[in-house]
């Protein structure tokens, strides 16, 4: 049977399309008949007074006229009911006493009144408690958009997908700008009965008439909540896991790989004068990181200085290069660095004589209060020093100004320094499934140690922010693989290559990761071998797991997949 919020004024949309509604009640009956489909009053009609009444709301509902309300006053077709007096006009006409009546808060006319407004047929049974009131479809605004969609089925087993097609129109051609749904949802796990409304708006600002469609959700359900997600979400969709944080840890085995040195630029996060943020000589390749807050009171920029220390020319290349700058948003930081950092094609070249130095990297101007943050790896022909550096606007970078610069002191809270082999080559074999690869948690995954080379004091990378995780995983063939949050909110990226298929997956797809419990699908592997890799975000919380599920249908679940979405 319709919801019984349906005769609320949700409406029967296809019941209204047909040339007319027909509707039969009964006295003191809730049941009823609307086009030959049960429908169900919440008030039931009642005689009062020797006359039949219907209550005025739920009936326009179920007929599909429109009910409007202004001032107190009721208006149905050539009908207006001031529900207060008790009284009725029909085309301006006064009607006589006792066709207005309110029963427990519900306002009833009588029938061969509603009739009347509605220029509708009115039959009655040889019992005289059954009646049948048949009424012409509402003509509407014709300058209105019409809202119009379909389900693949009228019924459906718990946890079968829903098929939804939207096909709504405007008379003029004018475009359909937005659309409400109600009650819409992609998948029902519980049975029973549910009302879908649609309602859509044109580019002139009209909105159409709410149009509804009835589905039931019975029988033995053919996906779980987590069975389902894993058929059919999408990469960078949440769904629910409460079990995810039990799953057995699988063991990460280190493989030869090429490794680099990270000159990580943290401290002081928020620099409050120009200088020299950090510093230190590398060769071959690198890669760097920044993360600081403009705090200098006026407007500045941070740069990474390049200085050639050989006696020959050196070639410095930047083989990738992410950046985020200005923001104030620190959750916007290290997403939107990888995702860049991820995209970059590199190849930006810069020829240095003996002695000469270059900027590598200029931020864009920082207004006080907003940050940047920067990933790049470089490669050098020979020994070159970098130099991480704030100035305030109006200040050259050039050697001669960064000789002058003091270098500024930690801030006793934040990290830098260079921290040997920032690349960790790992080998993981699958077995049995689920399971979850633990990252960034200071035990199963250490950190990084390195030293300050301005101090000479030892470091320690907590979070291993800017390694890159290496993961070459075997074994699957058949799983999708998840990123499960264990510090706290997290916003990052994450590439994968599965077999020809290179792809950036951003993690999630919006807003932030939160709990363990609600894991971000990365991807389902089409091959027996994944490359993922992996850099832990700035401004995001670790530790993470990666959880690898069997996609293969479960015992008892794992219904036909559907795979047309409009």
């Amino acid at each position: 049977m319709l919801l019984a919020a349906l005769a609320l004024g949700l409406g029967a949309a296809p019941a209204a399309a047909l040339g007319a509604v027909q509707l039969t009640v009964s006295t003191d009956q809730t049941a009823a008949s609307l086009n030959g489909q049960p429908v169900q009053y919440l008030a039931p009609p009642r005689l009062v007074d020797g006359r039949l009444m219907l209550p005025l709301r739920e009936t326009a509902a179920l007929l599909g006229q429109t009910l409007t309300e202004t001032g107190g006053q009721m208006g149905f077709g050539r009908l207006t009911v001031d529900p207060a007096a008790g009284t009725a006009t029909l085309g301006g006409v006064p009607q006589p006493g006792g066709n207005v009546a309110t029963v427990d808060t519900a306002v009833y006319v009588a029938v061969r009144l509603l009739a009347d407004a509605l220029g509708a047929n009115l039959s009655v049974d040889t019992s005289g408690r059954t009646i049948t009131l048949t009424a012409l479809r509402e003509g509407g605004n014709p300058l209105a958009p019409q809202a119009r969609f379909s389900t693949d089925k009228t019924v459906y087993a718990p946890g079968e997908r829903v098929i939804f097609t939207d096909y709504p129109f405007d008379p003029d051609g004018a475009d359909i700008v937005s659309r409400k749904w109600t009650g819409r949802q992609e998948v029902y796990f519980q049975p029973g009965t549910y009302t879908i409304t649609l309602q859509v708006t044109n580019s002139r600002g009209l909105q159409s008439v709410p149009y509804s469609r009835t589905i039931q959700v019975q029988g033995a359900p053919v996906d779980t909540p987590l069975s389902y997600a894993l058929k059919y979400a999408e990469p960078g969709d949440r769904f629910a896991d409460p079990l995810v944080s039990g799953y057995p840890a699988v063991t990460a085995l280190p493989v030869p790989g090429l490794s680099y040195p990270l000159l990580f630029s943290d401290s002081p996060e928020a620099p409050t004068q120009s200088g020299v943020l950090y510093q230190d000589t590398v060769s071959v390749q690198a890669r760097l990181l920044a993360y600081h807050l403009n705090a200098l009171g006026r407007p500045a920029r941070m740069y990474i200085l390049a200085r050639n220390i050989e006696n020959r020319a050196v070639e410095v290349r930047t083989e990738r290069l992410g950046e985020t700058a200005p923001t104030r948003i620190e959750g916007l930081l290290g997403q939107v660095t990888l995702l860049d950092y991820f995209a970059s094609a590199g190849g930006h070249v810069l020829n240095l004589a003996p002695g000469q130095s270059a900027a590598v990297y200029a931020s864009p101007t920082l207004n006080p209060g907003t940050g940047v943050n920067v990933m790049q790896d470089l490669t050098a022909s020979g020994r070159v020093e970098l130099t991480f550096v704030i100035l305030e606007e109006g200040l050259p970078a050039t050697a001669q100004v960064v000789q002058q610069l003091p270098y500024l002191q930690p801030d006793g809270r934040h990290q830098r320094g260079t921290f040997p082999n920032a690349v960790r080559s790992l080998r993981v074999n699958l077995a049995a499934l689920p399971a979850r690869l633990i990252i960034g948690d200071g035990r199963v995954d250490p950190a990084l140690d390195g030293v300050d080379r301005l101090t000479g004091r030892p470091q320690r990378l907590l979070g291993n922010y800017g390694v890159l995780y290496d993961l070459q995983v075997y074994g699957a063939g058949g799983t999708a693989v998840a990123f499960s949050p264990r510090g706290g909110l997290y916003r990052g990226a994450m590439n994968i290559e599965d077999g020809p298929i290179s792809q950036t997956i951003k993690l999630p797809r919006s807003g932030n990761a939160l709990t363990p419990d609600q894991p971000v699908l990365l991807w389902r592997s089409q091959s027996d071998r994944l490359d993922i890799d992996f850099v832990p975000a700035s401004g995001s919380s670790l530790p993470i797991s990666l959880i690898f599920y069997p996609t293969r249908p479960q015992p008892g679940f794992g219904g036909v997949r559907k795979t047309y979405q409009p």
